[in-house]
């Protein structure tokens, strides 16, 4: 969602960058002040995930990648960020070392039109052993987000059964952001509605090396 403007993600009452910090401090026992944090198209959703949510929790190492070279420059002006990289997630492969990060998140650009599934499997080999990928994804409605929620928990699963992580946990949340697509003036509604969300968060295998040269 990196084309949002910032007005856009506070009038919609974005908490997606909030759920994912918060679940993901809940299960990491690591050195918060040592961490080594990759954000995964993090434009200004990285914005708020760093600032607001997990910086505010302990984290102070952050690498960013983006789609755009301006929101990683915007990004980097209101938090922690360093060695940010550009890169077209999808067509490019992800520009992070293997085995290196504690914790990679990925916040709101996991749909249709967006990035493709493929990113957590790169996002996994980013992970350290043992360390957390965190996604946070809204429960959009439609055929494409319907079919790219099924092909996404398809691989994440297909990951678990090679070996690649296993799964800490999954967090339902009633009031992810407002929904886009209602109007309370226009539709007739008294209350804001919202759309529900899904925050993932898996673990990479300490012993995924030895998995791959088998």
């Amino acid at each position: 969602m990196s084309f949002f403007l910032k007005q856009d993600i506070t009038l919609m009452s974005y908490r997606s960058p909030h759920l994912g910090a918060n679940f993901l401090s809940e299960n990491f026992s690591g050195s918060r002040e040592e961490a080594q944090v990759l954000d995964v198209a993090c434009g200004l959703d990285g914005r708020h995930q760093r600032k607001d949510s997990m910086a505010e929790l302990g984290f102070r190492h952050f690498v960013g990648v983006d789609g755009s070279k301006g929101m990683l420059e915007l990004a980097a002006k209101t938090g922690p960020l360093s060695g940010p990289q550009t890169a077209l997630l999808g067509t490019q492969p992800l520009p992070a070392q293997t085995g290196v990060f504690d914790v990679v998140v990925i916040a709101g650009a996991l749909d249709a039109g967006f990035v493709p599934v493929s990113v957590v499997r790169e996002m996994c080999h980013a992970a350290k052993p043992g360390g957390l990928c965190g996604m946070v994804r809204g429960d959009h409605t439609g055929a494409p987000a319907d079919k790219y929620k099924k092909d996404l928990e398809r691989e994440l699963q297909l990951m678990e059964e090679e070996g690649l992580w296993s799964l800490v946990g999954i967090k339902r949340v009633d009031r992810y952001m407002e929904d886009p697509h209602v109007n309370p003036e226009r539709d007739d509604v008294q209350d804001k509605p919202y759309i529900s969300g899904t925050v993932y968060l898996y673990q990479k295998s300490i012993d995924t090396a030895v998995k791959s040269r088998d």
